[in-house]
């Protein structure tokens, strides 16, 4: 059996940060496991630019600032193999998986970083009713289909759910010359970013329908139309409400999961909110010496953060592998999400192994206009800052230090909320 110091398992962005910042951190013993037949991860099929503001300050591709990273893996020689599926990693860290070349094959990890994306919300998820005809994608597939296989799914398009790949997916559409006649999402508030919905729909005339949603799909053999109706504030939909849009394709935007088989057959204690690992303040899961990083952990709006937290993963990975981080000493201080703040990452933060600063990324599970991201140690408040408005589409962020946290010895929990002006 091989054995490496560091496996990495997907080959995305977050992988090859994690790989770029462990190598760089001393490690050199590190392989990378992509199961697709190239590295770049969803980041190949993101033709539109937007990327890299914050990492590289100039507005990329998708693929461009993918190849960046793949670059940088290349350069400092760092091993991977393509087309090869993991299928278990065991609480011990031993990495089985698969390919053409090698069949099934077990790798002996000292260290594991989980960096396995996420995947699309299926039709079946939804509940709608209706046949199944031909027509109806995942947003992702449409997109993979249209920019990587040239392929147009179809002319006539109504898209369910606004989050960014839908709203994407909306303009690209457009552009390649179909009539995207409305965008539709259950809840009262878009679940993507505030630029997608200005320069995807408004700058084509796209409508955009809150509180709205399919209840009924028209077609055997292909799609012939939707019926939306407007829903109550419990998503129930309201009689009397119903309209039918004429489409061959219906594309789903309806939220992201993380990918978390693996990690949940490994023992990994997972967040109920999330879907992710619960992790600590080096992005260290409950077993020790397995890190989790990307959307694999919690659902990103940006991948510059993604690659952020990647490179956290990968130093704090090569640091455990050198048997330099700090074990004993400092006390666990948890995270406590509370009134309007759905989850925080880290949910667990211990003053002795934290670096001297620390991002703490949340999502707000409303919209919350002229409020207050606030944050208390135990009964202290020590951050309230004024937000105009905060939104589920876009992920906020605090950040703590260590000379902060160690003047509270005694600190047994943070509190992060949403106050009222």
């Amino acid at each position: 059996m091989k054995s490496y110091d560091i496996v990495i398992i997907g080959g995305g962005p977050a992988g090859l940060a994690a790989a770029v910042s462990a190598k760089e951190n001393g490690i050199d013993s590190i392989l990378i496991l992509e199961r697709d037949k190239e590295l770049g991860g969803i980041l190949n099929q993101c033709i539109h630019n937007g990327f890299g503001l914050h990492t590289f300050k100039e507005e990329l591709t998708g693929p461009e600032y993918a190849q960046r990273f793949i670059d940088q893996a290349e350069k400092l020689g760092i091993e991977y193999k393509l087309n090869t599926m993991v299928m278990d990693i065991s609480p011990q860290k031993t990495v089985t998986a698969m390919n053409r070349q090698e069949g099934m094959f077990e790798i002996q990890a000292k260290a594991v970083i989980l960096a396995m994306g996420c995947r699309e919300r299926s039709r079946g998820a939804l509940n709608i009713p209706g046949y199944r005809p031909a027509g109806i994608y995942s947003a992702g597939t449409a997109q993979r289909l249209v920019n990587m296989e040239g392929l147009m799914p179809g002319r006539e398009v109504v898209i369910l759910g606004s989050g960014d790949i839908g709203l994407i997916m909306a303009r690209r559409m457009t552009f390649e010359g179909a009539k995207v006649k409305v965008v539709a999402e259950l809840m009262p508030y878009s679940g993507g970013l505030k630029r997608n919905i200005v320069q995807c729909l408004d700058d084509y005339g796209i409508p955009l329908k809150l509180s709205h949603t399919v209840v009924d799909i028209k077609g055997r053999k292909r799609l012939e139309g939707v019926t939306l109706a407007e829903v109550d504030s419990n998503g129930k939909p309201i009689p009397g409400t119903e309209e039918f849009y004429s489409c061959d394709t219906l594309l789903l935007s309806v939220g992201l999961i993380p990918e978390n088989e693996i990690s949940n057959g490994m023992g990994v204690q997972m967040n109920p909110v999330t879907s992710g690992p619960e992790v600590n303040e080096s992005l260290e899961t409950n077993i020790e010496g397995v890190f989790a990083c990307g959307n694999v952990l919690h659902v990103h709006d940006l991948v510059d953060f993604v690659s952020e937290e990647a490179a956290t993963a990968g130093k704090n990975a090569a640091a455990y592998v050198k048997g330099i981080r700090q074990a004993g000493g400092g006390r666990d201080v948890r995270l406590n999400p509370v009134d309007g703040v759905r989850y925080t990452v880290p949910m667990m933060v211990n003053t002795a192994r934290m670096d001297e600063n620390l991002t703490i990324r949340f999502r707000v599970g409303g919209v919350y206009k002229n409020c207050y991201v606030s944050t208390y140690f135990d009964d202290e408040r020590v951050i309230h800052r004024k937000r105009q408005i905060v939104a589920p589409g876009e992920m906020e962020e605090i950040r703590l230090t260590k000379e902060q946290l160690l003047k509270y010895p005694d600190l047994e929990t943070i509190t992060v909320k949403i106050e009222e002006a």
